[in-house]
């Protein structure tokens, strides 16, 4: 079950700020009345609901504005964006890449960029819509995009990809020791893939709806991606990953000092 927190942190703002209005319009003055006029020693107190909500409103209304529409944390759980991120990446994401959004409501406020190939994204997708995935954008609307013995191919054009080396895992991957590494080119972005297996997965031709994105992963023989469930609407799409803050993998000994501050490419 997901936990909603913008709705947690809409309500929590709400109900925090709206005691702290009525009780400076209603109550404040009355009760500041009150203590100039009582004995010494008789001190008038504010009520203990009104100095919390004084006092978390502030707290919780930027915490509610800088997830909304700066950036938010997200963990990797899974290997489907190796090499590029880890199991135990914690990650940034800046919500603001493809125009600010009403939480909740997911309301499109203001447009300030549009997806671009090769953008590594935190998304929703069509099939598990309580939950956040990361993929890299492959096709844009309009785009036909085609996977065939693991190339792929835009518009009828294949991306550049070179070998470069054998993959040695760490921790969690560390099954994925022996993988083909290769770099790839898209839109003159490159970025380094897995390649696992002999075979060729989830092989086929693929045209791009309007307002929505083809994406994958890539460890491209151990990801779940839109060559076996479609495609991401755009109000699905929850911003750009744009870096790593930690990584923590227990299995690896814990922290991982080199990943901190990576930028996500």
């Amino acid at each position: 079950m997901r936990v909603d927190f913008a709705l947690i942190l809409v309500v929590l703002s709400a109900l925090t700020g709206l005691i702290w209005l009525v009780d400076h319009l209603f109550f404040a003055k009355a009760r500041q009345l009150r203590a100039t006029q009582a004995v010494a020693g008789n001190a008038v107190s504010e009520p203990v609901i009104v100095e919390y909500a004084r006092s978390f409103f502030p707290v919780i209304l930027a915490v509610l504005l800088i997830r909304s529409f700066l950036g938010e944390p997200f963990r990797i759980p899974s290997s489907s964006m190796m090499p590029t991120l880890l199991i135990g990446d914690f990650i940034l994401v800046n919500k603001f890449s493809y125009g600010l959004r009403l939480p909740v409501l997911n309301t499109k406020l203001v447009e300030l960029g549009e997806p671009k190939r090769g953008d590594v994204v935190v998304f929703r997708p069509p099939h598990h819509p309580d939950q956040d995935w990361i993929k890299r954008i492959i096709g844009l609307p309009g785009d036909r995009i085609g996977y065939h013995n693991k190339q792929i191919f835009v518009n009828g054009e294949p991306v550049p990809m070179q070998p470069a080396g054998i993959y040695i895992g760490v921790g969690r991957g560390r099954d994925h020791t022996g993988a083909q590494m290769l770099r790839e080119t898209l839109d003159g972005r490159e970025h380094v893939l897995l390649h696992r297996d002999h075979r060729s997965r989830g092989d086929g031709d693929f045209e791009v709806p309007a307002g929505h994105y083809f994406v994958m992963g890539d460890n491209r023989d151990n990801s779940e991606d839109g060559r076996f469930w479609g495609f991401v609407p755009e109000d699905q799409l929850v911003g750009r990953a744009f870096a790593i803050w930690m990584n923590w993998d227990s299995q690896a000994g814990g922290v991982d000092f080199s990943r901190i501050g990576t930028v996500i490419k």
